[in-house]
C-alpha cells in the first residue's frame, strides 16, 4: 500500500495534542515547556535550516535517515533529549562500545554551524537532534509530524549510563518492557517504535548470537524463530570470516523506506535481531505486529504519538542545561 506522508501532517498534530493534554506524565514534566512556536521569534527559520540540512545529506547518502533516526534513540534513552550522546571525550557516551557505530554526527554538527550564523546561540543540539530525526523519517516516506521545540543541552555524558539505558538486539519482551516503563512508554510504544528497524543498517555482531560457527568454522543457524532461507542469506552477507566493518539492512526488501514491511517481514520469520523476531513470537505483542503488518496508516498515526514521547523523556528546559556552541563540547 502506497501513503503520501502529507496526508497525515494535520491528522498527527491534532492527535499529539490531545495525547498531551490527556496525559499527565506530559504535564508533569520539563517537556511541558515545550513549544511548537518557540523559535517562532527568535530564529524562525530554525526548522528550514535543519530540514535543508537532513535533505541535502540524504540525497548524497541514503543511510542518513537510518542514522539519525538511531542517534535520536541513542540520545534520548541515555540522560533524555539533551544531545549528550554529541559530546566528545574520554568516558563519554560515544565511548562506549555500543555506541561507537553511530552516525549522523556531520549532519548535526553542519546544521548547527548553519544555525550559528543566522542564530548565534539560540538552537540547541537536543533540538537539531530531535527535529534531524523527525525530517529524515519522513523524507524516507513516513509521517509529517509536529514537534514542539525549546529542549536545551546537557552537561553530562558518561559511557557508564549507556548500557543500563538502551535495548539490546538480545532482549527478550520483558526486558524491552522493563526498559520502556522506566522512560515512561509504553507497550504500544515498544510495538510501534521498534519500527524504526524498517530503515537503517547494522553490524553483523549485532545478530551473531542467532548463529554459530560449526566444526568447519562455518556459520549455522541455531535460532529457529528464524526463517531459514533468510537466515542463509544473512549468512552470505556476514560469513565467518567477514570484516567488522560489513553492514546489512535492517528491512531486505525497502531497505530505505519509512514504511510497515517490518512488520510484514515479523510475519514472515524475518526481523534481523532477536529483539524484533520476541515480537511476534511473544503473544502481548503480536496482535499489534499484525495489525501494523496490514494496516500502514494505522502505524503512522500510532507512529506520531510515540514519537513524540520519545522526543519528550528527560528533556531540559529553562534555566537548565546549555545552548551549546559547538555540539561536540560543553561550553565551559
Amino acid at each position: 500500500m502506497e501513503t503520501r506522508p502529507d496526508v497525515f501532517s494535520v491528522l498527527l498534530f491534532i492527535v499529539v495534542l490531545h495525547s498531551v493534554a490527556a496525559s499527565p506524565s506530559y504535564s508533569s514534566s520539563s517537556s511541558a515547556n515545550l513549544s511548537f512556536t518557540f523559535y517562532a521569534a527568535s530564529c524562525p527559520s530554525a526548522e528550514f535550516m535543519v530540514r535543508n540540512t537532513v535533505r541535502s545529506a540524504s540525497s548524497v547518502d541514503p543511510t542518513i535517515p537510518g542514522k539519525l533516526l538511531r542517534l535520536l534513540f541513542h540520545d534520548c534513552f541515555v540522560e533524555g533529549c539533551d544531545a549528550s550522546v554529541l559530546l566528545q571525550g574520554n568516558g563519554t557516551e560515544q565511548s562506549d562500545p555500543a555506541n561507537r557505530s553511530l552516525g549522523g554526527f556531520s549532519v548535526i554538527d553542519s546544521a548547527k554551524r548553519v544555525l550559528e550564523i543566522f542564530c548565534p546561540g539560540t538552537v540547541s543540539c537536543a533540538d537539531i537532534v530531535v527535529l534531524a530525526a523527525r525530517d529524515a523519517v519522513e523524507m524516507a516516506g513516513g509521517p509529517a509530524i509536529q514537534i514542539p521545540t525549546g529542549r536545551r543541552d546537557g552537561m553530562v555524558s558518561a559511557a557508564s549510563n549507556v548500557r543500563p539505558n538502551i535495548v539490546d538486539t538480545s532482549f527478550s519482551v520483558d526486558e524491552m518492557i522493563k526498559l520502556f516503563s522506566s522512560k515512561g512508554m509504553s507497550l504500544n510504544d515498544l510495538v510501534t517504535l521498534s519500527g524504526a528497524h524498517t530503515i537503517g543498517t547494522a553490524h553483523c555482531s549485532a545478530f551473531s548470537d542467532r548463529f554459530q560457527k560449526d566444526s568447519k568454522g562455518k556459520l549455522t543457524l541455531i535460532d529457529t524463530s528464524l526463517n531459514s532461507t533468510y537466515a542463509d542469506e544473512l549468512i552470505k552477507q556476514c560469513p565467518a570470516d567477514s570484516s567488522p566493518s560489513v553492514l546489512v539492512n535492517n528491512d531486505p526488501d525497502t531497505s530505505f523506506m519509512f514504511d510497515n514491511q517490518y512488520y510484514r517481514n515479523l510475519l514472515s520469520h524475518r526481523g534481523l535481531f532477536q529483539s524484533d523476531s520476541v515480537l511476534f513470537n511473544d503473544e502481548r505483542t503480536r496482535k499489534q505486529v499484525e495489525d501494523f503488518a496490514n494496516d500502514q496508516v494505522g502505524f503512522f498515526e500510532s507512529w506520531g504519538q510515540s514519537f513524540f514521547k520519545l522526543t519528550s523523556i528527560g528533556v531540559k528546559t529553562g534555566d537548565e542545561g546549555e545552548i551549546r556552541r559547538s555540539c561536540s563540547a560543553t561550553n565551559t
